[in-house]
């Protein structure tokens, strides 16, 4: 125990002399050869000038302020990010729904034609036999055949 009051009275010593390391001066001079000397004394060199500095310490404040602007960027980039996924999922399915659409519109133009072109044209029943129209039933199958194309393709 006696030998710890010793070892730590000199450690004490020693980090309240090392306070002084941090020297307030700082001095830059060139020797003969063009080489670059710091120092934290003055050695008399004429080419020896004092070197003004500061320094600030790091403010936990502005640090966190940093922090949560780097985290509010960084949510802005996320959500932005999200929004052009959302957009071009968006843009994918209008493709998709445009194009069904475009296939339902010339199978139902392909219908009108053959209904025009036939002779005779015929539904089929719940038993799946053929139940040809007279013409005022075609009349009516084209007519609603072609108010479909026109409220649902040609727009």
């Amino acid at each position: 125990m006696n030998i710890r009051r010793p070892i730590i009275g000199l450690a004490a010593l020693v980090i309240a002399v090392s306070t002084g390391a941090f020297a307030d001066e700082i001095y830059k001079w060139t020797d003969a050869d063009g080489n670059v000397h710091y120092e934290d004394r003055p050695t008399g060199n004429e080419s020896e000038e004092q070197l003004n500095y500061s320094y600030n310490r790091t403010s936990t404040e502005a640090v966190q302020i940093r922090v949560e602007a780097d985290n509010e960027a960084e949510a802005g980039r996320r959500e932005a990010r999200a929004e052009a996924a959302e957009e071009k999922r968006a843009a994918e399915e209008e493709a998709v729904a445009a194009e069904k659409k475009q296939i339902e519109c010339q199978t139902h133009r392909a219908k009108l034609t053959k209904m025009r072109d036939a002779m005779r044209v015929y539904r089929s029943d719940e038993a799946g036999e053929r139940v040809y129209l007279d013409e005022a039933e075609r009349a009516e199958s084209i007519s609603a055949v072609e108010n479909y194309i026109k409220e649902t393709c040609d727009t």
